[in-house]
Formats: C-alpha cells, sequence, structure tokens
C-alpha cells in the first residue's frame, strides 16, 4: 500500500515539498489537520459531541478526542477535508454547513508503535451544528469505539479545573457491531492531550456561536 504524503511547512508555516507519513513524523515538519467538534443544541444549552479512539491506534488508544478530526493529504484543501466527518462517523455535511473558529498550532513528543514521533500541527478547526441522535452515526470501527455528548459549560469547568469529572452520555461500539448505551464519568486527563486552553478556548467558541 502507497504511503500517504502530507504537505509540508517550515516553522513559519512556508510551504517546503511534501513528505510520506512516516517521515513527517519521524522529522517532525509541521503539517495541516481538520478539526470539526459536533454540537447539538438544547433550548439555552450545548451539548458537545466527542469520539473515543480505538484502542489499536498507534498514537492516544482510548483516549476520548475530537469529534472528527484527520490530516489534509498532499494537494488536499481545508474544504476537501469535510469528508473526514462522512469517513469516520457516516454523517455528511457541505463545506458551507461548518463553521471556522481559527487555527491551533500544536505540537506533541511520543512514541507510537514502539516507534518516537515529533507531531506539529496546523489545525484548521470548524464546527459543526448538527441534531442528529447518536443512533444515527455510523462509526469508523479501525478508527473509533465510541461517541459521547456532555454539556459544553460543563466541560469548559472540566478544562480550567472547576470540575474534576463530567458525566457523558454515548454509544459505544461491541465485539459484534452493535452500538450500545452507555454513560461515562470523564476527566481532562482522559482526553488526547492537548493544552487545556485549546479545549476550554474552542468549546467557549462554540458557545458563543451558537447560543446567542
Amino acid at each position: 500500500m502507497t504511503e500517504e504524503r502530507f504537505d509540508i511547512f517550515d516553522e513559519e508555516l512556508r510551504p517546503i515539498g511534501t513528505a510520506p507519513r512516516s517521515e513527517v513524523h519521524a522529522k517532525g515538519y509541521w503539517h495541516r489537520t481538520f478539526h470539526c467538534w459536533i454540537v447539538r443544541r438544547e433550548d439555552d444549552r450545548l451539548f458537545i459531541r466527542f469520539q473515543k479512539r480505538q484502542a489499536g491506534k498507534d498514537s492516544y488508544p482510548d483516549c476520548y478526542d475530537i469529534t472528527v478530526a484527520g490530516h489534509l493529504a498532499a494537494g488536499e484543501t481545508v474544504r476537501d477535508a469535510v469528508r473526514e466527518i462522512e469517513e469516520e462517523i457516516g454523517l455528511a455535511a457541505a463545506f458551507e454547513e461548518i463553521v471556522p473558529l481559527g487555527e491551533y498550532r500544536g505540537e506533541s513528543i511520543g512514541e507510537a508503535g514502539g516507534t518516537p514521533f515529533i507531531d506539529r500541527e496546523v489545525s484548521h478547526v470548524f464546527g459543526w451544528l448538527c441534531g442528529a441522535p447518536l443512533t444515527r452515526f455510523r462509526l469508523q470501527p479501525e478508527e473509533v469505539a465510541g461517541v459521547y455528548e456532555a454539556d459544553a459549560r460543563r466541560l469548559i469547568a472540566l478544562f480550567t479545573r472547576e470540575e474534576a469529572s463530567v458525566e457523558a452520555a454515548g454509544l459505544e461500539l461491541a465485539a459484534d457491531g452493535r452500538m450500545l448505551p452507555v454513560r461515562r464519568a470523564v476527566t481532562a486527563s482522559d482526553f488526547v492531550p492537548r493544552a487545556p486552553s485549546y479545549y476550554a478556548g474552542i468549546f467557549r467558541a462554540l458557545c458563543g456561536h451558537y447560543l446567542v
């Protein structure tokens, strides 16, 4: 199988070519990703939807994460990346339906499958208001183990250390492919490690946009 290639950038985010995925993460090249946080509104409350990464993922297995996220392949635009929504959770969104929330530059160092990595991402972050029930979601089983939702204001409090845990309601994939309802107490440390200000800032931006 041909390894996917990403556009790569220098520290000033000037394009410097393309490289295969393994080289991008081995050498720490800046590259672009797509983040889409899906939300549901109920009266004056907003619910943030988020996923759980599969246990077999080579990085951050079993961690809670952005509802939908993915890398931009070489030559792809952010508009093209909206395909990730349907690929990961089975719901189709037009690019015009999602709301830009800004860019986030993040760096992390870790190990994936026994191989060290340096991950430097410029993430294009979006929100999408979608009232479809979680039972409508069709999860990509090799990527996503479950999908959940929790009150946005309580999640903000979680990442500003005002709350130790928050209850989330969701659905998890069983071994036979069924989606089973669950309730989980989630903590900030259960999420993919990013600056708490990323999570709190995005959740505030979502509330500011959708609760006006």
